[in-house]
């Protein structure tokens, strides 16, 4: 099952919708992962399906290679801070932290304007 998850999962995340949320939230609710482990598993899950972008975005000419630098650094340094704050609030509140975050980002979605024209 976890097989199923995973898949669909970064198919998601291939078409930029969210995916690892979606395997974030199956991995606490069906996989008795905490939400910290589940995160954790999610950001390795989502190398691999970075590294293939990266190859079809520079392909697409899609990459500005030298205003990727900057980006690099900020990225890091806030996965840092990001980490550590994790480790702080602990599990149980980071679940709810990220409960919250689906709640709003979903209620944005409903009721929120499109940008399609």
């Amino acid at each position: 099952m976890i097989y199923i998850a995973a898949f669909f999962s970064a198919m998601l995340a291939a078409m930029g919708v969210g995916g690892g949320m979606l395997l974030i939230m199956w991995l606490t609710i069906f996989g008795g992962f905490s939400q910290l482990e589940a995160q954790g598993i999610n950001l390795i899950c989502f190398l691999p399906i970075a590294a293939i972008a990266v190859i079809i975005h520079s392909k697409n000419k899609l990459i500005n290679w030298k205003k990727l630098f900057p980006v690099i650094l900020s990225g890091l340094a806030a996965a840092a801070v990001g980490f550590a704050a994790a480790q702080f609030v602990g599990s149980e509140m980071l679940s709810k932290l990220f409960g919250g975050f689906i709640v709003i980002a979903g209620v944005k979605e409903l009721f929120g304007k499109s940008d399609s024209k």
